[in-house]
């Protein structure tokens, strides 16, 4: 099977890797018994237009028979892909994401520029510091946020940093972020580095990507739940609530659904998180 052509996403025709699905088995947790497993079955599958997801389907429904945690870790980056559609989920998860690491955040704050206002989607602080964040979800994990996101970006950093300075102690620092769940282009990625902007995307950089975050927090999100069923883990995403943390602290989130689900949905909670 090795020769064998596998459809991207993207429409793209590229060889099967059976060392990549196994990397990514190898991360969701599994043991090597296990890899060995699913990598046997999905090569047993029909080779006549296969897709990356046919694969992916497969492995995870042979990972979720095994174990909600390891087939919950394996679909973290689609669960990430759902945090949408309108993308204020994903404005939540990346605000917990900066207070992880002891900042104070807020959402979706309305700043002052020279001239305008603009809506800054995650603001992160401390005594020292203060980010300007720019979310930017995508459903499609081949899109990419190109030169023009990151020159728009810049701009509207620099008009609310130009107001902020006027009001706030001269030996604070501002940084400009921008967060994606996809990709930045090359000349996004290049403009930036030059004007000292931070990106982050799914598997940018190779040190603080989102997918090595998510790993190091344990902040993973309800999304990637597979005791909950969609329309449930959008009546959470409603009420703006995106970490299986927040359940395990609040149980009582889960009043909505039947008594007898609610510890199974708990437990697969605390196996992510503490897992």
């Amino acid at each position: 099977m090795s020769d064998t052509l596998i459809k991207k996403s993207s429409g793209e025709l590229v060889p099967f890797s059976t060392e990549k699905l196994e990397r990514s088995l190898f991360r969701s947790g599994a043991s090597p018994e296990l890899i060995k497993k699913i990598t046997s079955s999905v090569l047993e599958l029909p080779t006549i237009n296969l897709s990356t997801k046919e694969v992916y389907k497969h492995a995870f429904q042979l990972l979720r028979k095994s174990s909600f945690q390891l087939a919950a870790r394996y679909k973290l980056q689609k669960a990430i892909l759902e945090l949408g559609p309108s993308g204020y989920p994903f404005e939540e998860y990346v605000s917990h994401l900066f207070a992880f690491q002891g900042l104070d955040t807020s959402v979706g704050i309305t700043m002052n520029g020279k001239r305008v206002t603009h809506e800054v989607d995650v603001w992160a602080k401390n005594h020292e510091v203060q980010y300007i964040v720019e979310c930017k979800h995508h459903s499609n994990q081949n899109y990419k946020s190109d030169i023009k996101v990151i020159l728009y970006v810049h701009s509207r950093f620099n008009d609310v940093v130009s107001q902020l300075k006027r009001r706030q102690p001269a030996e604070l620092n501002y940084r400009c972020w921008i967060v994606t769940n996809t990709k930045f282009t090359t000349d996004a990625v290049s403009y930036a580095s030059g004007e000292n902007i931070e990106l982050m995307a799914w598997n940018y950089p190779s040190k603080g990507s989102l997918r090595e975050r998510i790993d190091i927090s344990g902040l993973y999100p309800i999304t990637c739940l597979c005791s909950l069923t969609k329309s449930e883990k959008q009546h959470l995403l409603d009420q703006k609530i995106v970490l299986c943390k927040e359940i395990i602290d609040n149980p009582s989130l889960l009043k909505f659904i039947r008594s007898n689900k609610t510890r199974k949905v708990i437990e697969e909670c605390k196996s992510l998180v503490q897992g």
